[in-house]
Order: C-alpha cells, then sequence, then structure tokens
C-alpha cells in the first residue's frame, strides 16, 4: 500500500497543518524531487515511483543504472520499476529529534549519461511516544508562612515526538490549596508551575499528596504521571536570590573537559542556617547533564565533556538555588557553541567509470566524487583539486559534487594505469584537507596498426632451392592488446601473374616466414616482388603493407652452348678453309659460345682438347678466335682437327666441346674431295671410353700373366727336372703341329712353340733364322744351356743342320712402318715417315674398324681368317683397296717382359724375308695369334 493511503487516519487539524508544512518545504526546495512518508515504515515499502517522475523510461533503466547516493541509505530503487523503496528502519526522533521538519536528503545517480538528482523526503511524524517525567515521584517542602501566588517550577515530562505528536499541555488533580500553570522556556519547552493558592497550615495538614499529568497531542491521546509529595514545614521568610535572571555564555567548541563556563551567584536575607544556599540543575534534559557539571556550593558550572558543533549548536541550563528551608530561586543559562575548523573535509566516490576505453574524447567523465564536511560557515567550505599532473580536470557539478573529466587523449600504449589524487580542502583557518586515490584503468581499443620492423625487406635466394623451404621472414609488432594486437600476415599483391603466385611462394599466418614452393630458375625469373599485409583481429581491423623483394641467385646450372661451329643438317660437322700461305696469326675461325648463366658463372673460356697438329693453331682463351701459331708446312697434313673446349667459371665449372675440321685449301674445289673422302668423325667420349676399355682389359692379361708366371716359377722349384724335362738344357721336346702346313692362303703363318727352361733370369731370347723355312716346318724355340731360345724344325733331321744354329742377332731398332704399310683409304698419306702410330682420327677409326672386323671373323670359328691371300678377310668387307698392306705388323707391339728383344718382321712377308718380331700386343684365336 502506498504510503499516502496510511495518512487519511490523521485529524482534520493535520491535513490543515500538513498542506501549510509541505509548502513551505516545496519553498525551500525548489529544485528537488519531493516526497512525504510517515515514519516507521515497513521494509520494502513504496515511496514513489522515481523513475516515473525523473521522466526516465521503464526500459532505460538497467543501462541508466539508477541508485541512491547517501551517507545512510534508508531508500533504495527497485531496478525493475523504478520504484523507491524503503530499505532501512525510519525513525524520525532518532533521526531528527526535536526538529519541527524532519527531511531526509539524499542524490540520485543516472549513469548513460550522467545526470544526478536530488531527493527530499519529508518524514512525517506518528504518535509513536508516550510523555514521560524524569521522576516518578517529586518531594517539595513549602514554609506554612508562604505567601499565595507563590510558583513553584516542576521537572517537564519528555515526549520524544513532535509537532501535533508531542507534549500539549499539563493538568492537576483537584484540591483546595494548588493550581497548575504552563510555562515555555526561550527555547520553546514547555514546563509546569505549581502555584499556592492559600496558606497552609501545617498544624491543620502538614502533607499533601498530589498527581500531575502531562498530556500528548495524539490520536488517541498518550499521557504520563508523576506523584507530588509536599511537606508543610516551619517558617523561612526570605527566599533566595540570583543576580540575574538569565546568564548568556558562548564556548568555542574546542574547549577542554573541565573549562569553568560560568559562575552563578544567589543571595539570602535570611540568616543563619536559613542563608545557606545549594545550587542544582532543575528541568534540564540528558544533554545537559552530559556536558556540563555544577557545584552545588559554589555554583560554578564546568565542562564534563567535549563539545561537538556539528551535533548541537546550543545548551539551555536551568539552575535552582535553594536555602534550608526549601524556598528556591531560579535562573536560566543559555551556552551558545561557536564552530571551530575541527572536522576535516570528507571525500567519498560516488560512481567511478572503469576501465575507461583509449578513445573516450576530452570532457569524458571519469568519477562522480562528493564532498562533505561538518563544519559550519567558512569552515564547511570545501573545494577540491588534483594533486600532480594529470590529463584530468575536477569540474563543479552541483552543492557538493564534482565531476572528474578527461582533460586530453588518452593512449593505453602509453600509459595504462592513472592513479589519482584527489584532495578536498576546506576554507578554514588553518585549512583541514583530506584525499582520496582513485585507480582508472585505460581499455583497449584497435588505434594502432601493425607496424613492421623494416620498411623493406630484401631477400637473396639462391636458384634451384628446394620446395617447402624457408626464404625469409617478415615480422610486424602491434602495441595493442589481445586481439587487437595478433597479428596474421598474408601476400596482397605481387608482379607475379596472379595465378602463378601461389605455386611460387606462400607466408604462414601466424610467423610470417615466407616459403617457397618451388625451386626457382634464375634464368627464368632473376627478381620479383611481394607485398606482404600484416592485418591485425581488432574490430575494425587495421593492417599495414611491406615489399618484400626477392633476388633469385645464380648458381652454375647451365653448360655452355656453342652457337658456332654449327652442326650440318645431318649432324655432321662443318669445315672451314684456311690459305696455304696463311701467316702466323691468321684468324681462322672463332669459336662462339654462350651461357645462360650469370656472372662468373658466364664467364667462358677455350681450352684445345685434341689437334692433329698441337703447335699449328692457338687458341683465344676469353674470346675464342683460332689462328694459326705458324706457317704450314710441307709435312703438314692438309686435313686438320680441333676439338675445343668451352669452360664456364662456375664451381664446379660446366663445360661443352666443338669440333673445327680446318681444310688448308687455295679454293673451296680444291677443299671439297678431301672433306667429301673423310669419315664422320666418331664421338670423343665414345671414343675415350673405348681406350679406357682397352687399357683395362690389357692391364687385366699382364696381371694374369704374371700370376701364371709366378706360379709356373714355383711348380719348377719344387718339381722334379723330369717335370719339365723340355726346358733341360741341350733338351728339346717338340710338340705337335699349331699351326697347318698349307700357309698359301695368306693367313700369317707366324705360330710359336716356346719351350721355357729354368736358369735364374727371366728372360726370353730368340734365335735368328738364317734359311726360309718350308711351310711344313714349326718353329720350335727351346733353351740351350746358356738360357738361349733355338729353333727346332719339324723334320727328322733335327739336328743335321747345327749351322743354322748361330748366335743371337741383335734387335731391331727400325720400328717405322714403310709408306706402304700405313693405313689409311689410299697407300700413300702425306706424312712423316717416322712410323709413329697416326695421330689423324679419321686413319684411327679406319684402323679400329679394320680390326673390329678381323675379330669378328675369328670369332665366327673359321679356320683361317679368309678373305683371300693377303687381304686378311677385309677386302670381303671393306673392297679390294684394303689389302694386307694397309694393316700394319702388329707383331712389332708384343713385348716380352723381362727382356730387350721384340718380335720383328723387318722385311715382311711381301719382302720375303722372316719375321724379326715386332712392337704390337698379340692376341690368341684358338691356336692362331692374330690382332
Amino acid at each position: 500500500m502506498r504510503p499516502r493511503a496510511e495518512w487519511s487516519s490523521p485529524a482534520r487539524w493535520r491535513q490543515v497543518l500538513l498542506p501549510f508544512l509541505m509548502s513551505l518545504f516545496c519553498g525551500a526546495l525548489p529544485d528537488q524531487i519531493r516526497y512525504s512518508i510517515p515514519e516507521e515504515l515497513a521494509k520494502n515499502s513504496v515511496v514513489g515511483n522515481l523513475a516515473k517522475d525523473l521522466g526516465l523510461s521503464v526500459r532505460d533503466l538497467p543501462a541508466r543504472k539508477l541508485r541512491v547516493s547517501a551517507e545512510k541509505e534508508y531508500f533504495t530503487v527497485n531496478p525493475e520499476s523504478g520504484d523507491l523503496l524503503v530499505s532501512d528502519r525510519i525513525d524520525r526522533e532518532q533521526i531528527c529529534g526535536k526538529k519541527s521538519l524532519c527531511i531526509l536528503d539524499f542524490d540520485t545517480v543516472a549513469e548513460n549519461p550522467l545526470n544526478i538528482f536530488h531527493v527530499a523526503v519529508l518524514v512525517q511524524d506518528i504518535n509513536d511516544n508516550t510523555p514521560v517525567f524524569k521522576h516518578n515521584k517529586i518531594d517539595l517542602k513549602i514554609g506554612e508562612s508562604t505567601k499565595p501566588g507563590k510558583t513553584f517550577p516542576l521537572d517537564p515530562a519528555l515526549d520524544s515526538d513532535a509537532g501535533p505528536n508531542s507534549l500539549q499541555r499539563y493538568h492537576l488533580n483537584d484540591n483546595e490549596h494548588f493550581d497548575l500553570s504552563e510555562k515555555q522556556t526561550p527555547n520553546g519547552h514547555k514546563y509546569p508551575e505549581l502555584i499556592l493558592k492559600h496558606f497552609l497550615d501545617r498544624e491543620k495538614q502538614s502533607f499533601h499528596q498530589l498527581v500531575l499529568t502531562a498530556v500528548d497531542g495524539g490520536d488517541p491521546p498518550q499521557s504520563g504521571t508523576t506523584q507530588i509529595q509536599i511537606q508543610v514545614t516551619d517558617a523561612n521568610d526570605n527566599p533566595p536570590v540570583f543576580n540575574q535572571d538569565i546568564y548568556k555564555v558562548s564556548l568555542q567548541e574546542g574547549v577542554p573537559r573541565g573549562f569553568s563556563v560560568l559562575r552563578v551567584t544567589a543571595t539570602d536575607q535570611d540568616e543563619g542556617v536559613n542563608a545557606e544556599i545549594t545550587y542544582s540543575f532543575h528541568n534540564v534534559d540528558e544533554l545537559v547533564e552530559q556536558f556540563f557539571n555544577l557545584d552545588k556550593t559554589t555554583g560554578e558550572i564546568t565542562t564534563k565533556d567535549y563539545f561537538d558543533f556539528e551535533t548541537a549548536n546550543s545548551y539551555t541550563l536551568s539552575v535552582e538555588a535553594k536555602d534550608p528551608g526549601d524556598l528556591a530561586a531560579h535562573c536560566s543559562i543559555q551556552v551558545e557553541i561557536l564552530d571551530e575548523n575541527d572536522c576535516a573535509p570528507e571525500v567519498m566516490m560516488t560512481s567511478i567509470f572503469t576501465p575507461l576505453p583509449e578513445d573516450s574524447p576530452p570532457g569524458t567523465v571519469v568519477a562522480l566524487i562528493k564532498t562533505r564536511d561538518r563544519d559550519s560557515g567558512e569552515n564547511g567550505e570545501v573545494y577540491c583539486s588534483i594533486l600532480g599532473k594529470a590529463d584530468f580536470i575536477l569540474n563543479s557539478y552541483s552543492k557538493n559534487y564534482y565531476k572528474l573529466v578527461t582533460d586530453g587523449p588518452l593512449d593505453r600504449e602509453e600509459i595504462p594505469e592513472y592513479n589519482i589524487s584527489v584532495m578536498a580542502t576546506d576554507r578554514g583557518k588553518p585549512p583541514l584537507s583530506s584525499s582520496i586515490s582513485i585507480t582508472l584503468h585505460i581499455a583497449d581499443v584497435n588505434d594502432n596498426a601493425p607496424v613492421f620492423q623494416q620498411a623493406s625487406y630484401v631477400v637473396h635466394v639462391a636458384e634451384n632451392n628446394p620446395p617447402g623451404a624457408s626464404i625469409a621472414q617478415v615480422s610486424a609488432s602491434d602495441p595493442d592488446l589481445g586481439p587487437n594486437g595478433r597479428v596474421s600476415y598474408s601476400i596482397v599483391a605481387s608482379d607475379l601473374e596472379p595465378r602463378a603466385l601461389a605455386s611460387y611462394v606462400s607466408v604462414s599466418a601466424q610467423s610470417g616466414v615466407v616459403f617457397a614452393q618451388r625451386a626457382f630458375d634464375h634464368e627464368q625469373l632473376r627478381a620479383f616482388e611481394l607485398t606482404l599485409q600484416a592485418r591485425d583481429q581488432g574490430s575494425p581491423a587495421l593492417s599495414a603493407n611491406v615489399s618484400l623483394r626477392v633476388l633469385v641467385g645464380d648458381r652454375n646450372d647451365n653448360a655452355p652452348r656453342v652457337l658456332y661451329p654449327a652442326l650440318g643438317p645431318d649432324g655432321s660437322a662443318l669445315f672451314d678453309t684456311v690459305p696455304r700461305a696463311a701467316q702466323p696469326g691468321y684468324l681462322v675461325t672463332k669459336v662462339v659460345a654462350v651461357d645462360a648463366d650469370s656472372g662468373h658463372n658466364a664467364w667462358l673460356s677455350y681450352h684445345v682438347l685434341q689437334a692433329s697438329e698441337p703447335g699449328l693453331f692457338s687458341l683465344g682463351l676469353r674470346t675464342g678466335e683460332v689462328r694459326t701459331a705458324r706457317a704450314l708446312g710441307d709435312r703438314d697434313a692438309a686435313r686438320q682437327r680441333l676439338l675445343v673446349a668451352v669452360r664456364d667459371g662456375g664451381q664446379p665449372p660446366l663445360s661443352a666441346t666443338a669440333t673445327l675440321l680446318l681444310v688448308f685449301a687455295d679454293s673451296l674445289q680444291e677443299a671439297l674431295p678431301d672433306v667429301s673422302e673423310r669419315q664422320a668423325p666418331a664421338d670423343p667420349q665414345a671414343e675415350l671410353q673405348f681406350y679406357l676399355v682397352v687399357a683395362l682389359a690389357l692391364i687385366s692379361v699382364l696381371f694374369l700373366l704374371a700370376v701364371i708366371l709366378a706360379v709356373a716359377l714355383r711348380l719348377g722349384r719344387s718339381s722334379s727336372p723330369t717335370t719339365w724335362g723340355c726346358l733341360r738344357p741341350g733338351l728339346c721336346v717338340k710338340s705337335g703341329p699349331v699351326v697347318p702346313p698349307n700357309c698359301s692362303e695368306g693367313t700369317l703363318p707366324y705360330s710359336y712353340n716356346l719351350c721355357v727352361a729354368h736358369t735364374g733370369k727371366t728372360e726370353f731370347n730368340f734365335l735368328k733364322c738364317n734359311e726360309q723355312l718350308s711351310s711344313g716346318q714349326d718353329i720350335l724355340l727351346c733353351s740351350d744351356s746358356s738360357g738361349a731360345l733355338f729353333p727346332l724344325y719339324n723334320t727328322n733331321e733335327s739336328t743335321s743342320h747345327p749351322e743354322t744354329l748361330t748366335s743371337q742377332a741383335p734387335p731391331n731398332t727400325d720400328w717405322r712402318f714403310s709408306q706402304a704399310q700405313r693405313p689409311g683409304t689410299s697407300g700413300s698419306q702425306n706424312g712423316d715417315e717416322t712410323g709413329t702410330w697416326p695421330n689423324n682420327q679419321f686413319d684411327t677409326e679406319m684402323l679400329q674398324a679394320m680390326i673390329l672386323a678381323s675379330a669378328s671373323e675369328a670369332a665366327d670359328g673359321s679356320s683361317t681368317l679368309g678373305g683371300g691371300a693377303g687381304t686378311m678377310g677385309l677386302s670381303a668387307r671393306y673392297g679390294p683397296q684394303f689389302t694386307l698392306q694397309h694393316v700394319p705388323d702388329y707383331r712389332q707391339n708384343v713385348y716380352i717382359p723381362g727382356s730387350n728383344a721384340t718380335l720383328t718382321n723387318a722385311a715382311g712377308k711381301r719382302d720375303g724375308k722372316a719375321p724379326a718380331g715386332g712392337n704390337g700386343s698379340k692376341k690368341k684365336s684358338g691356336k692362331k695369334e692374330k690382332k
């Protein structure tokens, strides 16, 4: 039920008084929201709809956070309905005491935006207190000689209620000697006085008993009583008299205890015992007896406790002087308490808005501060200030409120937290002050874009890098907090094609590491540029871009490519002509090559690998120019071949080769026959491999021969002489025929049967034959006592020709071929007569072909080499021009270890001479030997 519904019960005179008081109240507080309620309302009783009276919507209450701000909260606001509710017991007498108007002043605060509303609640008194006398019994002594009309003040009754419900009147029971009157003190308090109507006669009635009743104005009224006992005494004619009826004293509230306030003096014209006067407090409340002390003999008044101007600023003391005849006199003392600046200002923080966003504009309210000073006048005037230098200012908001507002922009990254000290100072002398500290946290907003550590990035990456390798890392920092400072990376632009970008590079969104998605090729892509973006997670998100330039470094991964000389349409090398009269330094041609690499890897150098005549031409190391080093000689071949290697400067270097065919001729017609007859050169690499295989085979054969020889020598030492009888001195064992007797087919009838004797010297000696052997004879070599080998003929008269066993001839030192014996396309060549192994590439290849053909025929298992006499079987394959005369006698290459003798055929078969040896290598096929 609303409080106003409870106000219908008071009397009509209260209904008339209440509007009058409210009109006074409204005139005094025109800017406040005003309510009126009776005291002692139950908890959670509704005072009024505060939200509606303030013009606030109920839907906005949760956001506005409407609440009560007071020292002691007797009221609260319902956050759902906006009703102002009673939250604590409201006792008017305890809150306001004897004040005629009891008003509870408080403020209500609404946020978003910040507003402060002043509210005043008038607390109406109800008749909840009964008048009470200080003593249940009052004793009086009155002399019988007291004249009628004499008054005797009595202690008043106390009623805590105010207004109509306070003490209103006294009445005395009916009697014939006494009457009752009401008096009022200067401060408005009523007290009763007993009036003597007739003379008293102690002899008739020495004791009188009366009943005094105090009645308040409540409905129904309440009352209290006390007993008055009067004793009639003998005559004392003169009562005490005070110097003055009213005393006025002013005291500073800071006076100490025991301070002398005043001394009252009363005189009595009687003499003796009747002139002795005693002093006492009369008709005073409890506060007087709490703060003042009265000496009964001297009448000196002193302080008992410290005064507090803020609690009571004045006191009224009533002092009674009485003689032994109970004649008394009364005086009033008015004590005024003077205010001192003894109360420091109080600073209270009503509201604080923390954390405060750092993008708050200047003038944003940070906190609402309330000040209070219990002193009065200038001592109670308070002003606030901020200690130290801060980015905030204080603005006076209303009577005793201050708003703490920002004075400029805030930056959390620079100052994340503020400790603001607010000091309140009064204007007293000396001034007093107090302070509070406010901790304000600054909330982060996304006001900082990421910043890269470098303005731009340049990285060098060597080509042929492994896919997925890290090539660079970018890093950006954001001083914001949380998601506002969390940075992710991405590629937003590039000078590469958008479709190809993903196949080249990628970036880690978290770490900023840039990865290569493929192997780079310096020859295809030497540099590219990326635009990387660092973006935070704020709302809205902020970003920053940086350029990353990737330089692809060169590696030596491309061999030089020869542009000239170029190959012909059929893959054969072309030729260049050189005048026969070319002088030294003549520019013959130039090798032109390029390298796709760059820098040192593309720095080319030219070298001669093979040359028909090594000293005939010179090659520029860096230019590739082929010049004549000397004039053409008579013995120099007309066709020259140069194998040129082109190397780059990389590590390791790569190379390419080019073949130069040079023909010395004065005209093109002269050069064409030589060129048409030549055969296409073989691949130098294949030729080199062939030589390696042949060398490896020779080394293996020599190793096997050495092993066999070592085994044979070992067996010769450990076996009996008969085991190797054929090797005994002077004894030869004839072996069976190993060469067919018919040697007319031209199949090289050279066959040797060797009988080796152990002589302690590891050498072979060949005996010279002075006669031409018949075809039916086999030459057997046997050892004599000196260790020399001698021939045995396959006849019965093996010993009939001792003259044929002559001394050993010296080895033939002429190993050269005649002009007719040199291999080639024709029997005559323009070369030297030294018989050296031919250096011409064409001749060498032709010789290899003939040898391989002969070896192929021998592998077929034919009993003879075939092909006719003197042709070695080559005429059927290569034509009639390839006869035996074109094949050199390779027996000159047979070398017997441990001896300085070789097999030779000095005269040759054409000359009809016996073979004398050779220096070639000998290969055995079946029972026939041929190379």
